[in-house]
C-alpha cells in the first residue's frame, strides 16, 4: 500500500537572468508520507521556498522546471497543465505563504478571498461559500467570525491576517499544507499559537504538511522528518529524532551549533563561517567545502551524491563512503567526536 503522498525525485530549477542561468534547485529529493509533517530548513538562499514554488509550479515567468518528478499521490505535477495546476492549487494542496499581507488583497474582504476557492472548486454558491468561509474563521480562533468576514485585511492585526491566511488554505479540505515561514512576522507568544493551531487542524483532518523555516526550534517542535537543505541541494534527510540526535552532515551539524541551549554550559555560540555561496557561482566539489571545517582535497574537487545510510536516511557527504580516506573530528553540541566512514 502506497503510503507517500509526496514523491520529489532530482527536482532542477532554474532562473533565466541578464547574467545567464542560475540553478536555484539542483537536484533534490524527498517524501512527505501521509499524514506527517516535513520539516524544510536551511539557510536564506539555500532553496526551500523555489522547491515549494516548484511543487505548485508557481514560479516567476523566468523560472523552469528544468529536470525531475514531482509525484503527488503517484501522478507526476511536472507533466500538468496550467490548467491542472489550477484544479490542485488551494483543491488538494494549499500554501501559506510568507507575509499575509502581501498575501492578501487588499481591496477584499477576507470573506470574498476565502469564499473565492470554495466558489471554484466546491462549485457552491456565494450565500453557501459566505457561511462556510464563517465557519472556517470560527475553525481558525479568530472571535466573532460573523464580523471579521467583512472586514478588510488591514482592519485585522497580524497574527489574525495569518489565521485568514490558513481558513483560505483549508477551505477545501486539502491533502497538503505547505507553509512557508508562517510564523516569521509574528511575535513569539503569537507564533507559538499558531504553530499550535496548525498541528491540532492537521490532527483533526488528516493533512500532511510542509513546514519551510529557519528555525530548528519550529522543526523539532513540529515536524516527524527533515530534509536539510544548502545551496540549492538537500544534504541530509531523516526523521526529526536522529536529526537532533545523531546528526551527520557537518552542516547540519554547525545549524545546530549555533542555537543556543539551556542544557549546555554558558558558552560562546559557534557560528558557520563564510557564506552561502551564490548560485552564479558554485564551488566545484561539495558547496559546503568552503565552509567545512572536515573539508579535504576530495570535498574540494568532487561533489557527493546523496547516499542512504544503514538506517534509511540521506545524507550528501564524503565522510560517508568508501572514498573518505581519513577521520573528521567534528564537534556536536560543545562535545567532541569522530566522524568516520
Amino acid at each position: 500500500m502506497e503510503t507517500d503522498l509526496l514523491k520529489v525525485n532530482n527536482l532542477r530549477t532554474s532562473f533565466q537572468t541578464d547574467e545567464g542561468e542560475v540553478k536555484a534547485v539542483d537536484g533534490v529529493s524527498f517524501t512527505l508520507p501521509k499524514g506527517k509533517t516535513l520539516g524544510i530548513v536551511g539557510e536564506s538562499g539555500s532553496g526551500k521556498s523555489i522547491t515549494a514554488l516548484s511543487i505548485l509550479q508557481l514560479l516567476a515567468s523566468n523560472g523552469r522546471i528544468q529536470d525531475g518528478e514531482i509525484l503527488f499521490k503517484g501522478k507526476n505535477l511536472v507533466d500538468y497543465t496550467s490548467e491542472q495546476m489550477r484544479n490542485i492549487r488551494g483543491n488538494s494542496i494549499s500554501m501559506i505563504f510568507q507575509e499575509p499581507m502581501t498575501s492578501l488583497n487588499p481591496v477584499f474582504t477576507v470573506g470574498q478571498q476565502i469564499s473565492e476557492s470554495l466558489i471554484k472548486h466546491q462549485k457552491l454558491s456565494k450565500k453557501q461559500a459566505m457561511n462556510r468561509s464563517v465557519e472556517l474563521l470560527k475553525l481558525v480562533g479568530i472571535p466573532s467570525p460573523e464580523a471579521r468576514v467583512k472586514n478588510y485585511p488591514y482592519e485585522l492585526s497580524g497574527g489574525m491576517r495569518q489565521r485568514v491566511m490558513i481558513a483560505m488554505a483549508l477551505a477545501c479540505d486539502p491533502e497538503m499544507l505547505i507553509a512557508d515561514e508562517p510564523t516569521t512576522a509574528l511575535d513569539v507568544t503569537i507564533q507559538a499559537q499558531i504553530l499550535d493551531l496548525i498541528k491540532e487542524l492537521q490532527h483533526r483532518l488528516g493533512m500532511s504538511v510542509i513546514f519551510i523555516t529557519h528555525d530548528l526550534g519550529v522543526v523539532a517542535e513540529t515536524c516527524d522528518f527533515v530534509a536539510v537543505m544548502y545551496a540549492g541541494q538537500v544534504v541530509e534527510y531523516s526523521d526529526v529524532h536522529t536529526l537532533f540526535a545523531d546528526p551527520k552532515h557537518p552542516y547540519t551539524i554547525g545549524l545546530l551549533n549555533s542555537l543556543p541551549r539551556h542544557d549546555l554550559e554558558q558558552g560562546k555560540l559557534e557560528p558557520i563561517r563564510g557564506n552561502v555561496p551564490s548560485p552564479r557561482d558554485m564551488p566545484k566539489g561539495c558547496r559546503f567545502a568552503p565552509r567545512c571545517p572536515a573539508a579535504t582535497d576530495l570535498c574540494r574537487e568532487r561533489l557527493p551524491e546523496l547516499i542512504k545510510d544503514d538506517n534509511g536516511n540521506d545524507v550528501r557527504c564524503w565522510i560517508y563512503t568508501d572514498e573518505w580516506d581519513g577521520e573528521a573530528e567534528v564537534n556536536v553540541y560543545g562535545k567532541k567526536r569522530v566522524a568516520q566512514s
